[in-house]
Order: C-alpha cells, then structure tokens, then sequence
C-alpha cells in the first residue's frame, strides 16, 4: 500500500523545548519546596492537555493555589509558555514544508489549551501541513488509539498509509499497533532517512 500522508509530533520534534527551570525558578521566588508547583498544579496541566480548562481559569487556579495576585499568575504562564514554545527544528519543519503535494501532512500533538494560537504566530504550523490534531481541542491525547484514528481520518488515509514521527517510544508503539508506520525522532538526519526509506519502498 502507498503511504499517503506523513504526520509530525510537536514537542522535541518541530520544535526543541529545553528545560529552562520554569518550575525551579518560581519554587525559589516563592519560596516553596523543590517539586511543589508540580504537586500544587499537576491536575491543572492535565486538564489544560485535553481542553477541560480555559486559559482563564489556569490562570485563576494558579493564582488561588500558590496565593499570587493575577499579575505573577499572568508571568508564571509566559515562562511556561516561553519553555514549551522552544525554538523551531527549521532543518525538519523545511523538510515538511517540502513534502506536499507529494504526499498530505499532518500534525499530531499532546498539546495545552491556547497552544495553537501561539504556535501559529511563532512557526506557522497551520500554513506548514494540511491538518493538525492537537489534543486539547479534541479531548484525547497520544497514546489513545482514537487520536491517531482521527488524525488518519482527517488526512483521509488508512492507518497503513501513514507515517507517524514522534520522540516517545509509547506513542510509536500505539499507533504501530494500528497500522501506521512509526518512526522514533532522534534526530534530523535519521527522522529524513527513514522517512524516506519508507516513501520510497511503497513507491509513494
């Protein structure tokens, strides 16, 4: 069978997010024990992740629970922002951008909610590939088989036709057991090789 549609994770993969010490460097403003904002936020990051959450109310939850006025709450989430926007991978999102009208394009991606507003105005995701799946519009993430369903769904293609390129082992594997054609990112060179290893011996 011919792949038809290549389809890209976001984090680690189109763009490179380092860790910047967001949660450590607001730990020591605040004064509170390594580990305490994840404790205190967790379920906040989680509900963002599937849309069960507005912007507003992470910002008014994170304001109530670590008792700062709605201007810390506001620089709390630019820094969160700042860290998970990364920088753009420019070699793989070139690549990307060069594989239409080959073959249609995709992005699947375990997201927060406001995250596709502001990786538009940063990379231009929405003008890059013909669909995007992003988790908190939809409310399911990676590594439900129904996200990559959806994903196959809006490209139009069978699981068989697809190649699915992410960083995390167990997101390759679920949408392996579907069908679809995974290839683990780690780096540039190897993610274009195999890439095109697999268009080239389905004679897509």
């Amino acid at each position: 069978m011919v792949i038809r549609a290549v389809v890209f994770d976001i984090g680690d993969v189109l763009e490179i997010a380092p860790d910047l010490g967001v949660d450590r460097r607001w730990e020591a403003r605040l004064g509170l024990a390594e580990g305490e904002l994840v404790r205190r936020l967790s379920d906040v990051w989680a509900a963002g992740a599937v849309g069960a959450i507005t912007e507003e109310d992470v910002r008014d939850t994170i304001s109530g629970r670590l008792g700062v006025g709605r201007g810390q709450a506001d620089a709390i989430m630019a820094d969160v922002w700042e860290q998970y926007l990364g920088t753009g991978n420019t070699d793989l999102i070139d690549y990307a951008r060069g594989l239409r009208p080959r073959c249609r394009t995709g992005i699947l991606s375990n997201s927060f909610v406001g995250a596709r507003e502001r990786e538009q105005a940063a990379y231009g995701f929405e003008d890059l590939v013909d669909d995007i799946v992003y988790s908190h519009e939809v409310g399911m993430s990676k590594p439900d088989p129904e996200i990559y369903r959806l994903s196959c769904a809006r490209l139009g293609v069978n699981p068989e036709e697809m190649i699915f390129l992410d960083d995390v082992e167990p997101h390759i594997a679920a949408a392996c057991a579907l069908g679809i054609h995974g290839i683990h990112y780690r780096d540039n060179a190897q993610a274009i090789t195999e890439i095109e290893g697999l268009l080239a011996s389905t004679g897509a």
